[in-house]
């Protein structure tokens, strides 16, 4: 995360609808209160012993030796699948300075995994090289289509800029890579597709004949698809990529906000999990400068682009040890990963930019 540096588009920032801005008890168009199973966390940790020949290094790397975080969830075949981001032990001792690739974990509770020995996505010699080498693949969402195929959004990193690319799948293993979701001409990063409940599982779901992909870090934009690869920007009366999600002084997400996991589409409107960032200065007291901690809004089900409702303090944030600790000590609960499954909803999340949490709640939105 705090390796990439969003290049902001240059153009003033538009007045969005009124937001009414909540807090204390959940309103019934939010998640209920996410839960930490004691039992369980972190779930996935980093194995300095796991080897992988890769293709770009020519030889055997411990792929997720120092750090194992920020997970996409899919629930297949009753069992719930977690991609998480691996950081091995090359480079610099600094963030985002080792190479990042995707191992691929499942549990039939969703709590306790298996994991693949091996890498299931990584940077390799393909036609993403140029945007991949040496930084590497990094903070999945997933969402599952219609026609059964899963689509995968995740950022590309070589260590200059970064893109939100998209690749596809038919089984988690074996991926097709399509490149940026919206071009390689800005540096820019974090993109969940809206999906909507169906017969137990979160589905791409298409509004107005289109499928909606909320994007950004610094300041969240809207896309729009025919296929759920190729990507086009929503533009506002200028002409450029249309703001609909800014950060707010004094608040948990007083840096900017970050888009979270795919977001879910309700009769009552578009629930978006987000990640908002602390400022240094001018935050919220409450939380230490730089922690990243979890908020929720609300968009119009007909209109993507029309905020109804966003949290005045955040849904979920860093509470435990190793939620603040690790390679990123000013804590991260950072939410990528969101399924239903046996009648709850459970919260995938990186903590410090080290470890893979999860949270668990029996009230979804829209109730």
């Amino acid at each position: 995360m705090k390796h990439i540096i969003f290049r902001p588009l240059k153009y003033g920032l538009p007045l969005v609808a009124a937001a009414f801005l909540l807090s204390g008890a959940a309103s019934s168009w939010q998640f209920g209160r996410f839960q930490r199973p004691a039992e369980a966390n972190p779930v996935i940790s980093p194995r300095k012993d796991s080897t992988f020949l890769c293709p770009m290094r020519k030889g055997p790397v411990h792929w997720e030796a120092l750090h194992t975080f920020n997970p996409a969830a899919i629930v297949r075949n009753g069992k719930v699948f977690v991609l998480y981001r691996a950081e091995d032990d090359s480079g610099e001792m600094k963030i985002g300075m080792h190479t990042s690739r995707l191992g691929l974990a499942e549990s039939s509770d969703g709590l306790h995994f298996q994991r693949r020995p091996e890498p299931v996505f990584f940077p390799a010699e393909d036609g993403e090289k140029e945007r991949e080498w040496d930084g590497g693949v990094e903070d999945p969402r997933i969402v599952e289509a219609e026609d059964g195929r899963y689509v995968l959004t995740y950022t590309q990193w070589n260590h200059q800029k970064t893109a939100a690319a998209i690749a596809t799948s038919t089984d988690l293993v074996h991926w097709t890579k399509h490149g940026p979701a919206l071009g390689s001409e800005m540096s820019y990063k974090s993109a969940g597709i809206v999906t909507s409940l169906s017969s137990g599982r979160l589905i791409a779901k298409k509004i107005k004949g289109k499928y909606w992909m909320y994007w950004g870090e610094g300041t969240v934009r809207l896309a729009t698809s025919e296929d759920l690869v190729h990507w086009t920007p929503l533009a506002g009366p200028d002409g450029q990529p249309l703001p609909i999600l800014a950060k707010r002084e004094g608040r948990f997400d007083s840096s900017f906000p970050e888009v979270g996991p795919p977001p879910v589409w309700t009769p009552r409107g578009i629930v978006v999990l987000y990640n908002g960032k602390n400022a240094p200065e001018g935050g919220s007291p409450s939380l230490a400068p730089e922690t990243y901690a979890v908020g929720e809004a609300l968009f119009a089900a007909d209109d993507p682009a029309k905020l109804l409702a966003r949290v005045d303090e955040p849904v979920f944030k860093p509470e435990l040890a190793f939620e603040r600790s690790g390679q990123y000590a000013a804590g991260t609960t950072f939410a990528e990963g969101l399924v239903y499954f046996k009648k709850k909803w459970f919260l995938y999340y990186g903590c410090a930019d080290s470890l893979v949490g999860v949270a668990v709640t029996g009230q979804g939105p829209g109730r």
